[in-house]
């Protein structure tokens, strides 16, 4: 499927509602560096390139985020499963954040496309076990251990020294550039292969799940100051592993644009999200400083409109009305109530301001009063309001 969208835009906005109205099929991969729910907030250094970036990691279960969670159960019975294993309210809350943007990003990638997770030990298994849930086990490909050396020695505990980067397929192909990512061997000289031929040094051996490579330099050109900024190194490494040129990437958690000035100077598309508007500047800045380059994409706070759904009848047509009367068999959608036909309104389950196409998948009949009570929210505020 095509993308409605053009290669170097960057959005700023909820990724989840950006998300929702991009073409179905359209990315050929995804890199995300999502919070970790590490109970931290970051700030970019005053000063920094990247100063007034700032971000909370810190979460808590509303009301609402308890009800989405039960609202889970009847589409997605696995997903649910897995967000009532969360040990804490602070864990579920985040692993129902995750689970709804994962949700739009299976769909948003082609059947040959791949996700890379980026996390760290903090939550990588209960987000593995979401992505088992949305994708399937079969799908998983590798958990890519980054080890990083340097400072920061433990006496009671193993240093921590590494993140977890979840790798998965999205169907039954997908691009794996193998030979794109050789590494060197240890020994340079003298070794010989099992069978007793001579080992190819120059072309180097096949990469394993595990990358050493030190984090980010406080005097390294590429550095912004910005909070859990990665190298470039390690975004090229999976770029060129998982996708050839041309193909669309996308970064739902852009920051401060590493995923993107990677993917440009690999000649592949791109696209990031931030919520912070500060990712559309440091992408300019990058890609002049580093590159050499004028930003020449778009910078947008719109929600796109989907293009791949073909012809849909206005929302409300008696077309419409008439098959969701039959599908709810008369009821309100909220309140259970039976009504006539003529009683009954027809409602955007998602909303069009946060993504919501008018596709009768997306709509729902409810009473005038149950209408009138969720305006533009989801149905889990709704439920809650009844709840009262």
């Amino acid at each position: 499927m095509t993308a409605n969208w053009t290669h170097q835009t960057i959005w700023t906005g909820d990724n989840l509602y950006i998300m929702r109205g991009m073409n179905a099929a359209s990315v050929d991969l995804i890199y995300l560096d999502p919070p970790f729910n590490s109970k931290a907030n970051y700030a970019a250094p005053i000063g920094s390139k990247a100063a007034g970036a700032a971000f909370k990691d810190t979460w808590t279960l509303s009301d609402v985020d308890a009800e989405w969670v039960n609202l889970m159960e009847a589409k997605h019975p696995a997903l649910h499963r897995v967000l009532l294993a969360a040990m804490t309210n602070s864990d579920k809350s985040y692993l129902a954040y995750m689970a709804v943007r994962l949700l739009e990003m299976r769909r948003i990638l082609k059947p040959t496309g791949s996700i890379y997770l980026h996390c760290d030990p903090t939550m990588s298994h209960y987000l593995k076990l979401l992505m088992d849930a949305i994708w399937g086990r079969q799908q998983f490909c590798n958990e890519f251990i980054w080890y990083y050396s340097g400072g920061g020695a433990a006496k009671k505990r193993w240093a921590r020294k590494h993140d977890v980067v979840l790798f998965y397929a999205n169907g039954a192909t997908w691009t794996f550039n193998a030979d794109d990512v050789r590494v060197p061997h240890k020994w340079q000289s003298g070794q010989l292969r099992a069978d007793g031929s001579e080992r190819n040094y120059e072309q180097g051996k096949l990469a394993d799940d595990v990358w050493q490579h030190h984090s980010l330099m406080p005097w390294a050109r590429e550095r912004m100051g910005y909070p859990t900024q990665k190298p470039l190194a390690l975004l090229d490494r999976i770029i060129s592993a998982s996708s050839n040129e041309g193909d669309m990437i996308i970064d739902p958690f852009c920051g401060c644009a590493t995923a993107c000035i990677s993917a440009e100077r690999l000649q592949r598309q791109w696209v990031g999200i931030d919520i912070s508007p500060k990712a559309a500047e440091l992408v300019r800045t990058r890609m002049q400083d580093e590159l050499g380059l004028f930003y020449q994409g778009a910078h947008r706070d719109d929600i796109p409109r989907r293009t791949d759904l073909g012809k849909i009848p206005r929302y409300n047509s008696p077309a419409n009305r008439t098959t969701l009367y039959g599908q709810q068999e008369g009821n309100c959608a909220g309140c259970g109530v039976h009504f006539e036909a003529r009683h009954l309104e027809v409602d955007h389950i998602i909303s069009r301001g946060k993504g919501g196409t008018d596709h009768i998948g997306n709509l729902q009949l409810l009473c005038g009063s149950c209408n009138r009570i969720k305006g533009d929210r989801g149905m889990e505020y709704l439920r809650v309001k009844l709840q009262l």
